[in-house]
């Protein structure tokens, strides 16, 4: 009869093969990364191409009217504090003299985006189509 000893025993343990284990990491990464793709684009969209900078060259910044929201929620117009009324009917009012109006909506980030949306929603009854969101530009270190 043989006899195993304790060492022959631990001998055999550090000779795990994980050659198995890793060729099923690399099958399931492989895997992973061809139905990515194929979960999220289950809703059909065109993407911009260019995520840089905007192209403002041919913006005339006299269609430009800049809404200003504080924290609290109040709503600034060229300066001058308006109620959400007068601020759509000021924003229609310029948007019949000047069908290329944009609206620059900034707002502080503590703002609840109700106010935000309060603006949006006032320029698209009134036919405003053209609008953005202004955000802090990034700090490198």
């Amino acid at each position: 009869m043989r006899r195993f000893s304790q060492r022959n025993s631990l001998v055999t343990l550090n000779e795990i093969n994980i050659t198995p284990l890793l060729d099923l990491a690399f099958v399931l990464l492989i895997i992973f990364i061809i139905t990515r793709p194929l979960l999220e684009g289950s809703v059909d969209m065109q993407l911009p191409q260019n995520m840089g900078k905007p192209d403002t060259r041919n913006i005339d910044r006299h269609n430009i009217r800049v809404v200003e929201i504080s924290p609290r929620g109040e709503y600034w117009l060229q300066g001058r504090r308006l109620s959400l009324a007068q601020l759509e009917g000021e924003l229609a009012r310029t948007h019949r003299e000047n069908p290329r109006l944009i609206v620059d909506i900034r707002a502080d980030k503590r703002t609840q985006w109700d106010y935000v949306i309060a603006v949006i929603d006032s320029c698209l009854r009134n036919s405003i189509t053209q609008f953005s969101a202004r955000t802090a530009p990034t700090q490198h270190p």
